[in-house]
């Protein structure tokens, strides 16, 4: 099982739905976090830089979607409390879970990156 968190906004080249620390840096661009919630969330993002690796190539596949493995459960701890500051902020948070995220193009013991496939209409 593979998950992802993220907001109601559209990313302009995947045309999916932005992620959490896309979400949190235009809060914090926008002076919109108070400092303590500042501090914290630079709290998680150096964390998050020493214990998740940042894919190689990922921005040679500008539709990438960055998933958790189901089992990266200290990781997923982590973004669901980097949601809950969004939903204080009144973001409204997008869960997403599947077994088939698209065509992976990285992959590591956290996170894989999928290109997804096509949705087919009926």
């Amino acid at each position: 099982m593979f998950l992802r968190f993220a907001v109601h906004d559209r990313h302009e080249e995947s045309r999916r739905e932005k992620g959490v620390f896309t979400a949190l840096y235009g809060l914090a661009d926008s002076h919109l976090l108070s400092d303590y919630e500042l501090t914290w969330f630079d709290e998680q993002e150096t964390w998050f830089r020493k214990h998740l690796k940042r894919p190689k190539g990922i921005n040679d596949n500008p539709t990438a979607i960055l998933w958790f493995k189901d089992t990266a459960t200290e990781h997923i701890s982590r973004m669901r409390a980097l949601c809950a500051l969004l939903e204080h902020k009144d973001i409204a948070i997008a869960y997403f879970e599947t077994l088939k995220p698209g065509q992976v193009v990285y992959e590591d013991d956290h996170q894989v990156a999928a290109i997804p496939y096509v949705r087919e209409t009926f």
